[in-house]
C-alpha cells in the first residue's frame, strides 16, 4: 500500500500567504510532520495526526514521513516559507538517496512564499536585480565557507539575502559577517533588517553598513543587503533593473 508525501511551504507567517494548493494538501492529509512551531500552525481536526519534532532532526523527520507514506498515509511535511529554500525538501531527497527503497514514493513539493521575498516586498524592491541567498548558520557547513561565499557575493555585486543571521549559540558570527561586508562593500551600502515578517510583530529597519550592529538581527530576522546601485526612495528601498 503506497500513500503520498507532500512537502509544503507555509509562507513567512501570515496565514493569508499560504497558497491554496498547500491549504488543499493539508485538508487532505492524514499526517502532518514538521518542526514544532510549524506544525502548531496547522489546525487540528478529526482524522489528522500531528507529528511535531525538534529543529535538528531533519533526516529522522524525513525517514518518518517516508515510512508513513509507504504504509499508505497521506503525509504533508511542513516548512516555513518555501520548502526548497534551506528547508525540508532537500532533507527528504537526501533521505531517499540514502534509502533507495523509497525511490518510488509519490513525492510532491509545493512552493511557498519564502521570507526573503516577503521582506523585500515590505521594503520595496531591493532584490530587483541579480541577487543570492546565503544561510549564515554553520550547523551544516564550516564558517570558512560562509565567509568565502560572503566575499564572493559581495565582489560579484549581488544583492544578498541572509537567513539565520544570529542565534544565542553563535552571537559573534554576524558581527564577523558585517566586518566582511564593510571590507568588501564599504560603509554606505544599504542593509535591511526584516524581523517577524508578515506577522503583527513585523519590524523593517533600513540602515547603512556603517550604522548596522549585530544586535539588530536574531533568528526571526531576514537581512537584505543591496548592491552598489540600491537606493532609497522615500520610505522604500529598490534596486534598478537596468545593467550596472
Amino acid at each position: 500500500m503506497t500513500g503520498t508525501l507532500t512537502i509544503a511551504g507555509l509562507g513567512p507567517g501570515n496565514d493569508a500567504l499560504v497558497t491554496p494548493e498547500v491549504t488543499a494538501a493539508l485538508e487532505a492529509a492524514t499526517d502532518v510532520i514538521g518542526y514544532i512551531p510549524y506544525v502548531a500552525r496547522v489546525p487540528q481536526r478529526p482524522g489528522l495526526n500531528l507529528h511535531p519534532s525538534d529543529n535538528r532532526v531533519e533526516l529522522d523527520r524525513a525517514l518518518h514521513a517516508l515510512r508513513l507514506a509507504a504504509d499508505g498515509a497521506r503525509v504533508v511535511v511542513v516548512s516555513s516559507g518555501d520548502p526548497g529554500v534551506f528547508a525540508m525538501a532537500s532533507a527528504i531527497f537526501e533521505a531517499v538517496e540514502k534509502h533507495p527503497d523509497f525511490l518510488e514514493t509519490d513525492i510532491r513539493v509545493l512552493p511557498g512564499i519564502t521570507a526573503m521575498l516577503a521582506a523585500a516586498a515590505s521594503a520595496g524592491a531591493p532584490l530587483g536585480h541579480d541577487f543570492c541567498a546565503i544561510n549564515l548558520s554553520d550547523n551544516l557547513k564550516p564558517w570558512s565557507q560562509v565567509e568565502h561565499r560572503l566575499r564572493m557575493a559581495a565582489r560579484g555585486d549581488f544583492a544578498m539575502a541572509f537567513y539565520n543571521p544570529r542565534s544565542k549559540s553563535r552571537p559573534h558570527q554576524f558581527a564577523e559577517a558585517l566586518t566582511i561586508l564593510r571590507e568588501e562593500c564599504g560603509m554606505d551600502r544599504l542593509i535591511i533588517f526584516a524581523r517577524a515578517i508578515s506577522t503583527p510583530d513585523e519590524v523593517i529597519k533600513t540602515v547603512t553598513l556603517g550604522e548596522a550592529t549585530p544586535e539588530m538581527a536574531d533568528m526571526r530576522t531576514v537581512v537584505l543587503v543591496g548592491n552598489s546601485a540600491t537606493r532609497r526612495l522615500g520610505r522604500y528601498v529598490y534596486t534598478p533593473r537596468s545593467a550596472l
